[in-house]
């Protein structure tokens, strides 16, 4: 870290050392010798369990048109109609493009195993497969994997996480159209030749079920394709294009798997997986009708894109709802997609509780087919499911964690699972102060909750294998911008300067000394910070 940043901690340090006692949502103070917490240790998991954080392209590494990189999609959308609430972009984001190595020092500092970051496909591949390779995309993320592994840190790396070249959805509309597999199958290719020598963990695409339903249900995302009642979207149908787009997706993943199968992984000896963002769904009532609707909700959300990667094809559930609106898999393509994964990489959050709609008034989505008709609400007899966060639909509901990887585990024949992202979003508060933004005890709290829920599952027989947090740093995310803030360090919008937060040393002591950062014996100061400063 520059004398210059060790100068502003060590001044933030000073000037609000009494606030450390607060919590970080600034309406209650909460001492840390109060603290409750489960005790977790690194030690309450097996050898080789990997730790790590993750990021992903477009949320961090700015240069948004350096170096021959083309417009994404979200490059074209955030331009044209805005994309966050303040208008902003990830144009600069915190330009890790270029600080990516005082970033890698960072993890290097915290003791991170692994580091779970994504490819931007419009900088690999400008045009797809329309134009040339991007030698100097290229150059870019070999000197991340290099530096990654001359500091002992294992790359995971994700070939899709939202972002794709904007000439694609130009050229044929992306994943509305089978033409989609092939752009992604050589941008797969292309990177498992170019990095798969030191890459060991490979991510097909992120959220596929996530992307779908902002992108094409409720049009949050690019290309902002919907229909009522879920949006107000200039184009879309809200009740088939996810369906469509789901499909192109899952065969992209299939076929990038299949190649890397056959004629990558004897040589290059690594493991590839798909990653699902994951709500635990609990049902409302104990009556059969809610039980039944949970059971479904997990089908049409989690079971809809891991299904086929397992079993080659669709829920039962979906086939039954959704009938001939839902697109068929082939005889081959059955062949190909079962057993495409060698991993499940879970995105877990939250919890929601399951409504029954087809024996209940709902709201007009809950009574939609491509919902299973199931409404998913946040209380229960006027009390919300969990503590609210910094997102409106993310609640902090540590059992939840235990409960989706049993879950998983049973459905899917307890197959390797990572938990590829797991975090908090502190609440956004008006004039919001540094020193409440780093000192977020709220988010020691969630991890510790977390973890401890996930080593009960783990006792249970449950294979998991990592646990990545998100996120390393505050990016921007998404539709929310700046605003919404994930990360173990905060990023200074004006400076980019990274400061850790109190959860990054607490991170840090988990990972490197074996204990816990709440600790009644230690200093105070020693107890936030440790004995040195990042």
């Amino acid at each position: 870290m520059k004398p210059s940043t060790i100068s502003l901690v060590l001044f933030l340090i000073s000037s609000f050392s009494p606030l450390f006692a607060a919590s970080n949502n600034g309406d209650t103070r909460i001492k840390l010798e109060e603290n409750k917490q489960p005790h977790v240790k690194r030690s309450d998991f097996p050898p080789g369990f990997l730790f790590g954080a993750a990021t992903s392209a477009y949320q961090i590494e700015g240069a948004y048109l350096e170096d021959a990189k083309s417009l994404s999609n979200w490059d074209a959308f955030c331009h044209s109609t805005g994309c966050s609430v303040d208008g902003e972009n990830g144009d600069i984001a915190d330009d890790h493009y270029h600080m990516f190595l005082e970033d890698i020092d960072a993890m290097h500092s915290l003791g991170l195993d692994s580091y779970r970051f994504s490819i931007s496909w419009a900088r690999i591949l400008p045009r797809g497969r329309f134009g040339e390779v991007n030698s100097a995309g290229i150059i870019f993320y070999n000197k991340i994997i290099d530096n990654l592994i001359l500091k002992g840190i294992k790359p995971f790396v994700t070939l899709n996480h939202n972002d794709f070249p904007q000439e694609l959805e130009d050229k044929y509309g992306s994943w509305l159209d089978p033409e989609m597999q092939e752009d992604f199958l050589y941008l797969a290719e292309v990177c498992f030749k170019s990095f798969g020598d030191r890459v060991k963990y490979w991510v097909t695409i992120n959220e596929p079920n996530m992307f779908v339903e902002l992108a094409y249900e409720l049009g949050i995302f690019p290309p902002s394709r919907c229909s009522q009642p879920f949006g107000n979207c200039l184009h879309g149908n809200s009740d088939v294009e996810p369906l469509i787009a789901m499909h192109n997706m899952l065969l992209a993943h299939g076929r990038a798997t299949k190649l890397y199968h056959e004629n990558f992984q004897p040589k290059q000896g690594g493991l590839i997986g798909l990653v699902v963002h994951c709500f635990m769904y609990e049902p409302l009532t104990d009556s059969e009708l809610d039980r039944e609707a949970a059971k479904r909700a997990f089908a049409f959300d989690v079971g809809w894109p891991l299904d086929p990667t397992i079993f080659g094809d669709y829920p039962e559930e979906m086939h039954k709802y959704l009938g001939s609106k839902l697109p068929s898999f082939s005889l081959q393509e059955k062949k190909f997609m079962k057993n495409s994964i060698d991993f499940i990489g879970i995105n877990h959050y939250s919890a929601l509780y399951s409504k029954d709609c087809t024996n209940s008034s709902c709201s007009a989505v809950g009574n939609s087919s491509i919902q299973g008709f199931v409404d998913k609400v946040v209380e229960r007899d006027g009390v919300l499911i969990g503590e609210p966060t910094g997102l409106d639909y993310l609640f902090v509901v540590p059992r939840g964690m235990e409960e989706i990887v049993n879950l998983i585990k049973i459905r899917y024949n307890n197959k390797p699972m990572f938990i590829t992202e797991n975090g908090y979003s502190s609440p956004d508060l008006q004039e919001q102060r540094v020193s409440m933004l780093l000192n977020d005890v709220k988010r020691v709290e969630f991890h510790e909750s977390y973890l401890a829920s996930l080593t009960k599952s783990m006792r249970d027989g449950a294979n998991v294998r990592g646990y990545f947090v998100w996120s390393l740093m505050d990016g921007y995310e998404w539709s929310q911008g700046y605003n919404v803030r994930f990360g173990l360090y905060y990023v200074d919008r004006q400076t980019l300067t990274r400061v850790p937060k109190l959860s990054a040393r607490w991170y840090k002591k988990f990972l490197t000394n074996n204990s816990v950062l709440i600790n009644q014996n230690a200093s105070r100061n020693e107890r936030l910070f440790g004995k040195d400063v990042i």
